[in-house]
């Protein structure tokens, strides 16, 4: 008996369509993402231009709308373009391939004005765009679109990249487009405006010219870490390890910051490719105690012998720890995930956090709130606290939001372990920024 009742497809198959129906309209009453999936649905079921109809009017909704979209929001709104991305992907797609390359351009059209109105701060939104770049090249593929047209749309969408969402659409189009459809893109590009060097680089290598790649950098462009690891990376991937691993260490003078992280990973990909696998995993080790990479630890643990990759992941640990930037250390910890050390270091470095670092403080806030609201609020007030001690108006709306999460995060805190109470940092704030009074009016609304 239990098992009928269990949450399933087939379960609910037996309440009958009546049924299913009534519950839909009861479920879907004042939620309008569900609303418009259902309607999106009936549409699809009358057929492609029904469907295609609805998918165009959703579409020119969004792309009219100017409400910005904070993090509480942003979960509606990827439904949303999911639900529209299905569609031209799936019954759209089946019935007119065309029609829905046509559908999947106007999507991918609404990037820059969707994200200039976004908290995308774990790039989900983003993402969505990303992945639809690998949508439209499958659908021109299977509809055989004209290259000229598919030079068209690939043109207005390399000229509205203010976020680089588009940054793989040369090299997902090129089955596509082929040799010749490279050159009209290019062609089209200039008469458009011109031709940035990353967009030109991406045309030569897809032609697969690379030695013409290669003759756009002079030799002191090649001594900057980052450009000498593009330029390896691309050697290696056509077989040329040895003059790879030369170009890089033409840079070699220029690695021991930081920032040159690109050319520490790509030398040890050659290091292993020339079979020097030991001096690879030294660099590796040697790179992650100064950069905490997720990356690159993960990849030297996969290369030990069995159960040494525990030990080896303990010292990491200690490393993290021990690391002299807290911020690196928490994101280390957030992302690699141990959420639990994350929120006991986030309380252990309680006065280390100034607010200002917003692409981590915001993504750890929220990946820690689930389980850890206290450390999760600490993090949120770190970076309300900021915003209007800095006066940073910018940051005013965001600043709201996260104080509304620390209202509800409150309800799941028992020990504050020594911190103030949500109603005592709200009275602080008060008191110290009560002239900020554009902050204030964001947060009533």
């Amino acid at each position: 008996m239990p098992a009928k009742r269990s949450l399933n497809a087939k379960n609910l198959e037996t309440l009958g369509a009546k049924a299913l129906a009534e519950l839909l309209i009861e479920v879907s009453a004042g939620h309008a993402v569900i609303q418009r999936r259902l309607r999106l649905a009936l549409a699809s079921a009358g057929g492609v231009e029904p469907a295609a109809q609805e998918v165009r009017k959703r579409l020119a909704t969004i792309a009219r709308s100017t409400t910005f979209i904070d993090s509480a929001k942003r979960k509606d709104l990827l439904a949303d373009l999911e639900a529209q991305q299905q569609a031209i992907n799936g019954p759209i797609a089946t019935a007119d391939p065309t029609l829905a390359v046509e559908l999947q351009v106007r999507l991918l059209e609404l990037g820059d004005a969707v994200l200039d109105r976004c908290s995308d701060t774990t790039g989900a939104v983003i993402g969505l765009f990303q992945r639809g770049v690998a949508t439209l090249a499958d659908l021109a593929k299977t509809a055989a679109i004209n290259p000229a047209t598919l030079v068209e749309h690939a043109t207005d969408l390399l000229q509205e990249n203010g976020y680089g969402q588009f940054a793989g659409l040369i090299p997902a189009l090129t089955p596509a487009l082929g040799e010749a459809g490279l050159w009209l893109l290019e062609e089209s590009l200039l008469q458009r405006g011109g031709v940035d060097l990353f967009t030109m680089e991406q045309l030569l290598l897809a032609r697969g010219d690379l030695d013409g790649y290669l003759a756009l950098f002079e030799p002191s462009q090649l001594s900057w870490p980052e450009t000498a690891a593009a330029v390896a990376g691309h050697l290696l991937a056509a077989g040329r390890a040895e003059q790879a691993l030369t170009v890089l260490d033409g840079a070699a003078e220029s690695t021991r910051m930081l920032q040159a992280e690109t050319w520490h990973t790509k030398r040890i990909a050659v290091l292993d490719a020339l079979g020097h696998h030991e001096a690879a995993q030294q660099q590796r080790w040697q790179l992650f105690s100064q950069t905490l990479s997720i990356p690159l630890l993960r990849d030297y643990l996969q290369r030990l012998d069995d159960f040494a990759d525990l030990e080896a992941e303990q010292r990491a640990f200690a490393l993290v720890d021990a690391h002299p930037q807290p911020l690196v250390a928490l994101q280390f910890l957030v992302f690699w995930p141990a959420l639990p050390r994350a929120a006991r270091y986030v309380l252990e470095h309680r006065h280390d956090w100034d607010g200002d670092a917003y692409e981590i403080y915001e993504p750890a806030a929220e990946r820690l709130s689930a389980d850890h609201p206290l450390a999760a609020s600490l993090l949120l007030r770190a970076m309300v606290a900021f915003a209007l001690s800095m006066g940073r108006t910018k940051r005013y709306r965001y600043a709201a939001d996260h104080l509304r999460q620390c209202e509800r995060l409150e309800a799941r805190i028992d020990d504050w372990q020594g911190l103030e109470s949500h109603a005592s940092f709200m009275g602080r704030l008060r008191e110290a920024f009560s002239q900020k009074w554009s902050f204030w009016q964001q947060l009533e609304r």
